[in-house]
């Protein structure tokens, strides 16, 4: 029977002691004691960083390109009379 995937990954990896104290000195109190969890939601809040700036890069492209701009502004005109239909917007 094969083996499934771990759910956890070890690694060794070699940190300037400066930076894993400035990282230590920097964590909220629950995380200063638990390296691994610090590091752990560090690279979270990386992916997290990352991912949002991959989709404001895409939504920035696709405000920049012309077939989409139109396409929006034909949407728009499509569902302006929507605007009419007396809700407020709260």
């Amino acid at each position: 029977m094969p083996r499934s995937p771990a759910s956890t990954v070890r690694r060794s990896v070699a940190l300037p002691r400066q930076l894993v104290e400035d990282a230590l000195n920097a964590a909220p109190r629950d995380l200063r004691h638990n390296l691994n969890r610090l590091v752990a939601v560090s690279l979270q809040e990386f992916v997290a960083r990352r991912k949002q700036a991959a989709f404001e890069l895409a939504v920035a492209r696709m405000a920049s390109d012309p077939a989409i701009r139109s396409e929006s502004a034909a949407i728009s005109q499509e569902f302006s009379t929507a605007g009419l239909d007396g809700l407020t917007h709260d």
